[in-house]
């Protein structure tokens, strides 16, 4: 993977790009802020990029602004949010655009290296990989759950665990049960969700969104504030 890193703790900034460039990938750039971020990928044009929430100058939402032109910007570059804090507003800006390509992950909650290339791989390439915290919060701040009714209680994990990124495989191991029984829940979700087979869409991607409350429109970034367009 090509990638970029933005974080403005200098040791932790390092320490990413080094151990990304141990197991074979190539980090195009490591800045300190959210201008070079934009910057960096505009020049590189990488297959994805880290980003910290809260950089200078006011450590608030620098990061989160910056994600969101990348994703306006330049849609084929994959973004993963990595941050110390659970902001359920920054998540759902984001997914906002749509949820493929984008993660979410704590940094205290990263068991182990390989947990984190692999999150990075399946952004980069298109998936979704959001923590599991992220995930419980984001759903519980959904206005949405009525949509969600029909929903089994199996069919209610296995729509939580496609939120967190995981593929039919991976839920099946999870729920100790066999993959067949996963494409069944899978395709009873979709139906119930009302989203029918499309050459335009990602019924994937529809159904997270859905279970995470994030609007369905379009998006884009405004004086600070996102506005349906």
């Amino acid at each position: 993977m090509r990638i970029v890193i933005a974080e403005d703790a200098a040791v932790l900034r390092e320490l990413l790009a080094q151990m990304l460039i141990e197991r074979g990938h190539e980090v195009c750039a490591a800045v300190p802020d959210a201008d070079a971020l934009i910057a960096a990928v505009a020049e590189h044009r990488p297959d994805v990029t880290v980003v910290d929430i809260r950089m200078p100058p006011t450590h608030t939402d620098e990061g989160l602004r910056a994600a969101i032109d990348i994703r306006r910007e330049h849609p084929g570059t994959g973004v993963l949010l990595f941050s110390q804090y659970i902001e359920t507003k920054y998540a759902t800006r984001l997914l906002a655009a749509g949820s493929a390509g984008v993660g979410y992950l704590l940094k205290d909650r990263v068991a182990n290296v390989a947990e984190f290339t692999d999150a990075l791989s399946r952004v980069a390439a298109g998936g979704t990989a959001l923590d599991a915290e992220v995930v419980t919060q984001l759903a519980g701040a959904s206005r949405r759950g009525g949509d969600l009714e029909s929903l089994t209680a199996r069919e209610r994990d296995v729509l939580a665990l496609m939120a967190e990124g995981r593929t039919n495989a991976a839920i099946a191991q999870a729920l100790v049960v066999s993959a067949g029984t996963v494409e069944k829940h899978v395709a009873a979700i979709f139906g119930k969700l009302g989203l029918p087979a499309s050459e335009d869409a990602n019924r994937r991607v529809l159904a997270v969104l859905r279970y995470l409350g994030s609007w369905t429109a379009p998006v884009r970034w405004s004086s600070g504030r996102i506005c349906r367009t």
